[in-house]
């Protein structure tokens, strides 16, 4: 199985054609963590003001 996961995760193992992609790509961190954040604080904002009101 080591032999598998070796080149199941080798770079460019999904891209027969070799050909790089990694210009069309969507970066996760910027706007999932953004996201996020404003979801968290909109939640925990309700939650709060259902607690205290």
């Amino acid at each position: 199985t080591l032999v598998h996961l070796t080149f199941l995760h080798e770079t460019g193992s999904n891209n027969p054609l070799g050909i790089p992609s990694d210009c069309d790509k969507i970066p996760f961190h910027p706007y999932y963590t953004i996201k996020d954040i404003l979801g968290f604080v909109l939640i925990i904002t309700l939650l709060v003001s259902l607690a205290l009101f």
